[in-house]
């Protein structure tokens, strides 16, 4: 299935934690650089995709989050530094709008446990926690570079992750004191520390120049794993128990950065992929050993599938949370969604096009 973003490119998309057959799209004129956005809510029909409602913005949108508790709302990322939040009830404007960051806010993620707060973070270098009731931010985390992404924890309320420009995954715990730490309990280096003289190094550890990192996301099944991806094109992840252990699996394949990933809600060891060399790429990261997916092996893991139907850089993919496992939306900036079932590109025919 497909829909046309017409004039608009897209950036992320997002499936609602409601409905299965209901999409958000965030999308920008002119690949985002410059221009207005557009925030599409879209049906899944027997007839097709159609639009449910559409909402214009006067600068670039980034990112989308639904709201965990409203199924008619969500909160957008906007290039002006502001965040707005959207209710289907409501035509054309902002039901609130928050700006408090310096800079474009590239990332918006809602709580998905106690689903009454959301978070953002900005190239300023900043992560804010908001609540929708509350017309200032709650509390400001600082990374001191630019953040592209920021997840809340599946597993915890309080527990909240960033990755930046500087190579770096932070691991923050609200529930600790705030004291000179600003809650930081993990600094995770992406790339792998200055080698050391002595022990045994770890395999999946090469020292690497540090690149931008662009997406990360944490297990759903796991509770201290999450992945990382970014410039350098490589998928790691990681355990945070041991922060400067280096990742427990590396995945390799994308030609070009990879702008996001995400694992799947239904299968502890498959995640998703998209990137800038126009492909989305289905992994798994080995640590499921009945796995019997044939795929191509990669530093502790191995690509089982690639979809190659966008026409420009991918930036966005999403998992439907319901019905049989497999199925996901993916946005690129050739303005087109396209909703598809992963199982389809798995298995070495999806190899036979690489």
């Amino acid at each position: 299935m497909e829909f046309r973003t017409q004039g608009y490119n897209g950036y992320a998309v997002k499936y609602s934690p409601f409905f299965d057959s209901r999409l958000c799209v965030a999308a920008s004129a002119n690949y985002g650089i410059v221009g207005n956005g557009r925030v599409y809510v879209l049906q899944l029909t027997p007839q097709g995709i159609r639009a449910e409602k559409q909402f214009n913005t006067q600068d670039s949108v980034y990112d989308v989050a639904w709201s965990e508790r409203n199924e008619n709302q969500m909160v957008v990322a906007s290039g002006d530094g502001s965040v707005k939040l959207f209710d289907l009830n409501v035509n054309d404007f902002p039901v609130k709008t928050w700006k408090e960051h310096n800079r474009e806010v590239y990332a918006v993620h809602w709580n998905l446990v106690s689903k009454d707060t959301f978070a953002s973070s900005s190239w300023d270098g900043t992560i804010k926690i908001w609540s929708p009731e509350r017309d200032t931010s709650i509390l400001t985390l600082p990374t001191h570079s630019c953040t592209y992404s920021t997840a809340w924890s599946p597993h915890s309320p309080s527990i909240l992750s960033s990755v930046s420009s500087d190579s770096h995954c932070r691991i923050f715990d609200l529930r600790t004191p705030a004291s000179s730490s600003n809650h930081l309990v993990a600094l995770i280096p992406i790339h792998g520390p200055p080698p050391t003289l002595g022990g045994t190094p770890n395999p999946m550890q090469r020292n690497m120049p540090p690149a931008e990192a662009l997406t990360h996301d944490w297990n759903k099944y796991r509770s201290t794993v999450l992945a990382t991806a970014g410039v350098d094109t490589i998928i790691r992840s990681f355990d945070v128990r041991n922060p400067r252990g280096g990742p427990i699996a590396m995945l390799e394949g994308h030609k070009y950065a990879v702008r996001k990933i995400a694992w799947s809600p239904h299968l502890s060891d498959v995640l998703l992929s998209a990137s800038y060399d126009m492909t989305c790429r289905v992994w798994s990261d080995g640590t499921n050993n009945t796995n019997t997916h044939p795929g191509i092996a990669t530093g502790g893991g191995s690509q089982i599938g690639q979809m190659d139907r966008h026409t420009e850089f991918c930036t966005g993919v999403d998992w439907c949370l319901f019905g049989s496992e497999g199925w996901c939306a993916s946005v690129a900036w050739d303005e087109r969604l396209l909703v598809w079932d992963v199982r389809s590109q798995m298995g070495p025919q999806a190899h036979g096009q690489q």
